[in-house]
């Protein structure tokens, strides 16, 4: 028992730092602002179910994927580092990540940008297929939707 919670801890640490749920709140704030409670709600259980669908493809065929096309776990992390650099210095210079005029009255801010990549981009992606080879499947997949209740 004592061995099973020291696993799910060590499975569960990575993923919530990777999804950042307290970091994201911010953001589907200013996403939502003009929406009502309806539809505050309807984009929150969009975008957990949006990452949950991306997560658990990425899960079965992620690896499979990378192996095909001869992508390895750091060409992965360098790109989503890349990505992530990106996104900051377009930030500095403008002082805005997202343009929320244009997407607060869409109806798909659950699945982009709420759902992927914000819950799960790629260090949620990168994470998972890590711990994949170090633990059980049941034990990731099971961290994996605890974050996923935490982030919604």
């Amino acid at each position: 028992m004592v061995e099973l919670i020291r696993e799910l801890a060590l499975t569960f640490v990575p993923l919530f730092v990777a999804m950042d749920p307290v970091g994201n709140l911010p953001i589907f704030l200013a996403l939502t602002e003009e929406g009502t409670a309806t539809h505050r709600k309807k984009t929150a259980n969009l975008a957990t179910l949006t990452a949950f669908g991306v997560g658990l493809l990425f899960v079965a065929v992620g690896k499979a994927i990378f192996s095909l096309l001869g992508i390895e776990v750091t060409d992965f992390l360098m790109a989503g580092g890349i990505i992530l650099l990106i996104l900051a210095i377009r930030y500095l210079i403008t002082g805005k990540a997202l343009d929320t005029e244009d997407l607060s009255a869409s109806e798909t801010i659950g699945v982009v940008p709420l759902g992927t990549p914000l819950v799960v981009g790629p260090a949620v992606l990168a994470a998972l297929l890590l711990l994949m080879g170090q633990h059980h499947i049941a034990i990731v997949l099971s961290s994996f939707i605890v974050n996923l209740v935490i982030q919604w």
